[in-house]
């Protein structure tokens, strides 16, 4: 192994070089960054996730708890060491008595023994459980903001007033509370009966927290308490199998976040492998000689193998460092959404999975250039040779990395499913990029006006060496994950929260009691229509039950979640009968059984069609229905639908609540909510069009946080782009000194090097463009169920931009050649 020759190769490729090390550094920053990310949101969550879950065995249901298991929790509090506390959370609307303002509030009753684990941190650092008394409210900061109150002012929530005696710092069951409706208020769970916010059929959320000795064990206590379950809507489990939507929702973003890593990864691969030709290919003739005299071509593979090896090590740790230095600016790209007691740092584990990772990538991408190594030929020292080489063997080879790189893949994204998805996907997305470059292509060869300095930058942009195809691909793919994401971002806000329909909701009114329905009408002032409400789960579909395990890990809606029944008599406004002869009609109703209608949404959730057999617990009691209709809707979510419609024959005896949906003026939804409260105060009201704006500032976060890791994708094109301008750097001098030589000035070779790049920038947009316009428009009908719009501003925003950001890279790597004089360079040439 000849150790200076590998010197001198990496001296004098050092441009290449430079490339290559960039590029194996930008496909492990992200990916490395967010992996070590999820490892430290995962151990900030579960190192102590009694405190996050508040007990050693969590018992939750939204009903109250059967006579059986609430006898039986009374019994394990009896027992010694075992301690049981309740909560009961609910919203409800909480009002200032003076300033007559009102908001939603996140209601949580809890008793004295509250909390069993962890803490509830007051502005006084004061005991929680000493200062929460019967009569008093301890409330979230925002609260007091809302309601222009102070502590020691007088709240009114219900029926009950309390004083206002101190301020929420942090609770360690609410690490992050940024996609709660409304702010915390802690009340006595003795003031709960004179609140007159529970009554039957109301949306509570209950729990019991249990703590055992330290001898005993959880699992064997939840299996105990599960036995009292039966069919009811309990659901029993210990601190390390409890779910945590918080830890959900960290899971779906940083699942999200991986996808674009990878996305960005693959580009970066294209760049590497770009480079490495480049290099090759400038080394070629050099690569001859040293065949001419001997060298074999295992001796040329095994050095070249070796300076790729050493490129790549420079890579991964350059690509660590930036990781490490990604991950603790965190903070500042996670504004507002880390848990407070999150450390961020990257472990040993991360730093042996990011090298290897990077060198798996290396080698999958580096192969083939590095095989053509192989073919060079003595004779292409006299003429140019093509050094690619096809067979079967470099077929097999192909394959293999592409099966382990998609096991690679699966590794990353730990779901089998999502992650053929998303090789299929990357490659159809691919493959279509490159017709439409190739197809580009095809008609700027033929382009025959437009001026001289046009044509010679057609003449530069096609010329051999100079990967235009590769530069367009890569950068149009990564300006359609960019345009994509902006323009579903846009369709969303648009749809729910800046261009709210005017004749949309913007007032929920839930919990409305059967007993109570004229009167909540008559304040009204009537014509609101109001929809039942049956809380239910689905056990089976075709005697095949619901496996929740399975369920719950899916993303998105999940069929083991409690669902809202309703009854009525045919379709709403904004329905339509896709299949069946009626609502309820079934020709072929079996014996004990009722006909449901589905909504199209739910029957694809569970792969459910006519004539399935559904089988629902009612509050307890078992209804077997038949699906005789499917049903669609031409509207947005915004309106009331329901999945599952039954007769006012079969469901109308059932426990219920009612719903309304009302359409106000946003000047009286105050004076409106004022109203219903004051007279029904179990009725909770939720100003929808208010959540549409909370749930606005949270689409702005994340937006910028998948804005920030994808213009990483961008980077891996530009970094073809200059890999590109290094590998054609003696065509382009030559050229630029043959135009001087002729007579044209440094503005007319500066003309042409920039039309070349703006054509670049042109065509990738334009590729980027049609595409995204049609993966924004099928996600927006297929997927969100909402409209989509263009959006031309904003798309021709983002392709300006592109456009001088790509422009400017190709100009300023080509500045050295642009300023070459003719005299040094012919000099130099008749050196050579």
């Amino acid at each position: 192994m000849n150790f200076r020759f590998i010197i001198s190769e990496i001296s004098h490729s050092r441009g290449q070089g430079f490339i290559f090390v960039v590029c194996v550094a930008l496909s492990l920053v992200s990916l490395v960054a967010v992996n070590s990310f999820r490892r430290d949101v995962n151990e900030s969550l579960l190192s102590d996730a009694r405190s996050l879950h508040g007990g050693d065995v969590i018992v939750r249901s939204h009903q109250p708890f059967s006579p059986a298991l609430s006898a039986e929790l009374i019994a394990v509090d009896k027992e010694a060491e075992t301690v049981v506390s309740k909560t009961w959370e609910f919203f409800s609307v909480a009002r200032a008595l003076e300033e007559q303002k009102t908001v939603l509030a996140n209601i949580k009753a809890v008793d004295s023994l509250y909390p069993l684990y962890g803490s509830v941190v007051l502005r006084s650092g004061k005991s929680f459980q000493d200062t929460l008394q019967p009569g008093t409210v301890i409330v979230a900061s925002s609260l007091l903001t809302r309601l222009g109150v102070e502590v020691g002012a007088e709240i009114q929530v219900g029926s009950r007033r309390f004083r206002l005696v101190d301020v929420i710092v942090s609770e360690s069951q609410r690490p992050v509370n940024f996609f709660d409706f409304g702010p915390r208020i802690f009340v006595s769970s003795s003031d709960l009966q004179a609140m007159k916010v529970i009554q039957p059929g109301s949306r509570v959320h209950y729990e019991a927290l249990v703590q055992i000795a330290a001898s005993a064990s959880a699992e064997a206590v939840a299996i105990r308490l599960q036995q009292y379950t039966g069919l009811g809507p309990e659901r029993i489990a210990t601190y390390a199998t409890a779910p945590s939507r918080v830890k959900r929702f960290f899971d779906n973003l940083l699942f999200f976040l991986s996808l674009i890593s990878i996305f960005t990864m693959l580009l970066a691969g294209v760049g590497m492998q770009s480079s490495l030709v480049a290099l090759l290919r400038h080394k070629e003739k050099s690569l001859a000689i040293i065949r001419a005299i001997g060298g074999s071509g295992a001796f040329l593979f095994s050095h070249y193998l070796v300076l790729v090896l050493v490129l790549s090590l420079i890579g991964c740790g350059v690509g660590l460092l930036a990781a490490y230095v990604l991950e603790q600016n965190f903070t500042l790209i996670f504004a507002g959404l880390l848990p407070a007691n999150i450390q961020l740092g990257l472990s040993l584990i991360d730093a042996v999975e990011g090298t290897l990772l990077g060198l798996g990538v290396v080698a999958f991408f580096s192969f083939f250039p590095l095989r053509s190594v192989l073919s060079i030929k003595p004779v292409a020292v006299l003429r140019k040779e093509n050094i690619s080489e096809q067979s079967t063997t470099t077929y097999i080879f192909f394959v293999c990395g592409i099966l382990l790189f998609t096991g690679l893949i699966i590794r990353q994204l730990n779901d089998v499913k999502i992650s053929l998805y998303f090789v299929g996907g990357t490659f159809a997305l691919v493959a279509l990029i490159s017709i439409l470059v190739s197809s580009a292509i095809f008609f700027i060869r033929r382009i025959s006006g437009g001026g001289l300095a046009l044509r010679q930058a057609l003449r530069s942009m096609l010329r051999p060496g100079n990967a235009a195809k590769t530069i367009t691909v890569t950068l149009s793919s990564a300006l359609t994950l960019l345009l994509t994401i902006g323009l579903i971002q846009n369709d969303l806000r648009s749809t729910y929260i800046s261009s709210y329909p005017d004749d949309a909701p913007n007032l929920f009114c839930i919990d409305i009691q059967k007993k109570q329905k004229n009167a909540f009408v008559e304040l009204l002032g009537g014509g609101v229509e109001l929809f039942p409400i049956i809380r239910a789960r689905l056990l089976a579909i075709n005697d095949e039950k619901i496996r929740r395990d399975v369920e719950l890990k899916k993303r998105g809606d999940s069929l083991a979640r409690e669902f809202n029944l309703t009854y009525r008599g045919g379709l709403l406004a904004d329905e339509v009968l896709l299949e069946g002869k009626s609502m309820f009609a079934g020709d072929n109703l079996g014996k004990g059984l009722v006909p449901v209608s589905l909504l199209d949404t739910v029957a694809e959730m569970g792969d459910m069609g006519l004539g399935d057999i559904l089988t629902f617990n009612v509050q307890g009691v078992v209804v077997t229905a038949q699906v005789v209709s499917i049903r669609s809707r031409n509207r947005s979510m915004l309106y009331p639908f329901f999945y599952f419609v039954f007769s006012a024959k079969d469901l109308g005896s059932a426990p219920q609540t009612f719903f309304a949906a009302l359409t106000v003026p946003p000047g009286d939804i105050g004076h409106v909510e004022n109203k219903v409260v004051g007279k029904f105060p179990n009725i909770s009201t939720i100003n929808v069009a208010e959540a549409a704006k909370e749930l606005g500032k949270i689409m702005e976060k994340l937006s910028s946080v998948i804005t920030f890791f994808s213009m990483f994708s961008i980077v891996a094109g530009l970094l073809i782009l200059v890999s590109s301008i290094l590998a054609t750097r003696l065509a382009r001098i030559q050229e630029a000194v043959f135009y001087k030589i002729l007579g044209a000035n440094s503005i007319f070779v500066w003309k042409v090097f920039v039309m070349e790049n703006l054509i670049l920038a042109l065509t990738s947009g334009a590729c980027a463009f049609i595409v995204a316009q049609v993966a924004s428009w099928s996600l927006c009908a297929f997927v969100f169920d909402i409209g989509h719009r263009p959006y031309l501003q904003f798309c021709f925003l983002l392709l300006l931009f592109s456009c001088i950001v790509v422009v400017s890279t190709g100009v300023i790597s080509s500045l050295s050649i642009i300023r070459r004089k003719p005299g040094h360079f012919l000099q130099q040439k008749s050196v050579d």
